[in-house]
Formats: structure tokens, sequence, C-alpha cells
């Protein structure tokens, strides 16, 4: 039976985590069995610039950081299932990719 497999990513955490709910809560309504969220390693981007434009003065920093969350959710390919996730309002910022695989 082909899967259906969902890749979200975001750098905020708290939307990601309520699509993750709101496809188990559609999964759930439908009465199949999904294996996830599965998070998936977060990517931290690290940009270190130094205070003073000009180079004079003392030496320092300012260190600046962005994360990057990764969720994965796995569930049968079902076409009902599936239209009702197209339907779904995703923010901007959450990036999300499905993929069919046997």
């Amino acid at each position: 039976m082909p899967k259906v497999r969902i890749k979200l990513n975001s750098t905020d955490i708290e939307m990601i985590n309520n699509i993750c709910e709101s496809i188990k809560d559609i999964a759930k309504k439908s009465g199949i069995v999904i294996s996830g969220p599965v998070p998936l390693p977060t990517k931290r981007l690290k940009v270190t610039t130094r205070k003073a434009p000009c180079g004079d003065g003392a030496a320092t920093f300012d260190n600046f950081e962005m994360r990057i969350h990764k969720r994965l959710i796995d569930l049968p390919a079902n076409e009902k299932v599936l239209h009702h996730i197209m339907r779904m309002q995703i923010p901007k910022n959450v990036n999300i990719k499905i993929e069919m695989k046997d």
C-alpha cells in the first residue's frame, strides 16, 4: 500500500506543532493510523558580527542564531485525508512537502 510522507520545517516551533496536531486530528477523524510526528534534528544557523561598524574601540561581538525545526509524518495514502491536508491554512513561515512512497 502506498504511503504519504509529509515533511514540515519552520523557524517557529509553536506553528509547526500546531500544524502537526491538525494533521493528527484529521487522520484520527478518518480512522487511519499515522506514524509521527517525528522530530528531526534542529538546524542552528549562527552569525557572529562585530558591534563597532568602523573597527575602532574594544572588540565586542554580537551573536545571532536562527533555529530551523523539522517534523516528519508518515500516513497511508488516502484521498480523503490528503484532500483535507492540502486544503489546510498553512502559515507562510511553515514549509510543507508531501511525497508519495511505495
